[in-house]
């Protein structure tokens, strides 16, 4: 196949058709889009003003929000100037910084949720040593952390990719640049970095998760031996909020990047890319307001109510 210059744009061919159902999904997705903005939004608002919520617990929480923010920010707009001015070329500067910011936020909320695990570890099994074992100064290293492996990755993963001969083909399909997709254009062989890639995704994703699931082990094991039915049923309800998140963000995540070639699609990447990039940062604020007596107490002295 014909190779072309790096410097030549890339077409996304995007998410949606101009066509009456694909309008109201469109619809859909932006009025979700929105409403995950000024969700994370409000989170964050919460968590700076009242006094109650300024903790490592919510400290934590407040980078998810930041970062799911983000992580909207960064794929939306493309999107919807895609779709209603026909804008659909995007510079491979620009496709490698979305790689660059998309890969950064993954792989620093996979992190992230590994250091609010240990966390709630620390809350429910250790309660009275807490100020130790989850001081301020370990929080902000993990947070620090989490930001800077997930930069790490993003490096690594938008540099090799742009740095490939791509073929005359250059149209991609989907609705904003990601590496496995862009590497299916390369007119080279490209096993070697999909292996290391692989690698990488597998040490991004199932390293936070083991973690994850050793303290919930140890906080399962710690809540069925509680007498008080109240500390037993607050301690559920905190930890199965962030179970949920876990599950909808691993599960979106190891669908894309962990699955052989010969189980993809662009349709079915494309749905579950949407789901974990728009979708989920939606759904993190409900579960966590919706599940938390403090947040919602935030939310109704912000209010005056």
């Amino acid at each position: 196949m014909e190779k072309r210059n790096i410097t030549s744009d890339f077409i996304l061919l995007g998410l949606f058709k101009h066509t009456g159902p694909h309008l109201f999904l469109f619809t859909v997705v932006l009025t979700m889009a929105t409403a995950s903005l000024l969700g994370n939004a409000l989170m964050l608002l919460l968590i700076h003003q009242d006094r109650r919520l300024h903790t490592p617990m919510y400290y934590l929480l407040s980078q998810l929000s930041l970062m799911d923010m983000l992580l909207v920010s960064t794929v939306v707009p493309k999107m919807a100037a895609g779709f209603l001015m026909g804008k659909k070329s995007i510079s491979p500067a620009a496709c490698g910084l979305q790689i660059f910011i998309l890969v950064t936020l993954g792989g620093g909320e996979s992190f992230l949720l590994a250091a609010m695990s240990y966390d709630r570890y620390v809350a429910v099994c250790h309660p009275l040593r807490y100020p130790v074992l989850m001081s301020w100064q370990l929080c902000l290293r993990m947070t620090v952390s989490s930001w800077f492996l997930g930069a790490v990755d993003g490096l690594m993963q938008s540099v090799a990719t742009l740095n490939f001969p791509y073929c005359s083909a250059h149209d991609i399909d989907h609705f904003f640049c990601e590496a496995p997709m862009l590497v299916r254009l390369a007119c080279t062989d490209t096993s070697v970095f999909e292996n290391i890639m692989y690698i990488c995704c597998v040490l991004m994703l199932f390293v936070p998760l083991s973690l994850i699931l050793a303290s919930y082990s140890l906080i399962l094991a710690a809540v069925l031996h509680m007498r008080s039915v109240e500390a037993r049923r607050k301690a559920f309800a905190t930890c199965s909020s962030h179970l949920s998140v876990v599950g909808l963000f691993f599960g979106a995540a190891i669908f894309t990047y962990m699955r052989p070639k010969s189980y993809r699609s662009a349709s079915h990447d494309k749905v579950v890319s949407a789901f974990y990039t728009i979708f989920t940062p939606g759904l993190n604020p409900l579960i966590y307001s919706l599940r938390n007596s403090e947040v919602k107490g935030a939310l109704r002295k912000w209010l005056g109510v």
